[in-house]
């Protein structure tokens, strides 16, 4: 299998990736390749490609009905780009802490999932909205 960091390297792979995260927090159940091209503007046998290597990296699921394929996100190996990145942005003494002070009661399953997602897409909307402010110049 390749490196995830190599996987997720490439543009347009992130760009198909976030797509499937949108649909699935909507409430999609799988997005087909030609969803894919039409909402990126991506030729299908660009997208394919790109498919192949997330579906290799197992980032992507596949549901195949007769000649049509459904594509929906697989996020467990995204786990190793996170604890990765964690380090960078959390102070783990830190982190620590704050998780020991906590008492709440932990989320239903269902709800967990969501928070998670919610978490996710979030800290994707910080990352393009700080990358456009860089190209900006602010």
């Amino acid at each position: 299998m390749a490196d995830i960091f190599d996987v997720i390297a490439d543009g347009t792979r992130r760009d198909i990736l976030q797509l499937l995260l949108r649909r699935a927090t909507d409430g999609e159940d799988g997005t087909s390749v030609s969803q894919i091209v039409v909402e990126l503007g991506v030729s299908q046998p660009t997208v394919s490609k790109h498919l192949k290597v997330l579906r290799e990296a197992e980032l992507v699921s596949v549901r195949e009905e007769g000649q049509h394929r459904y594509y929906s996100l697989s996020t467990a190996p995204l786990e190793e780009v996170d604890d990765w990145l964690v380090p960078f942005f959390v102070d783990e003494a830190d982190l620590i802490d704050e998780v020991a002070s906590l008492s709440a009661p932990a989320l239903p399953e269902p709800a967990a999932r969501a928070a998670e997602a919610v978490g996710r897409a979030a800290a994707s909307a910080k990352n393009v909205v700080q990358s456009a402010l860089k190209r900006l110049g602010a």
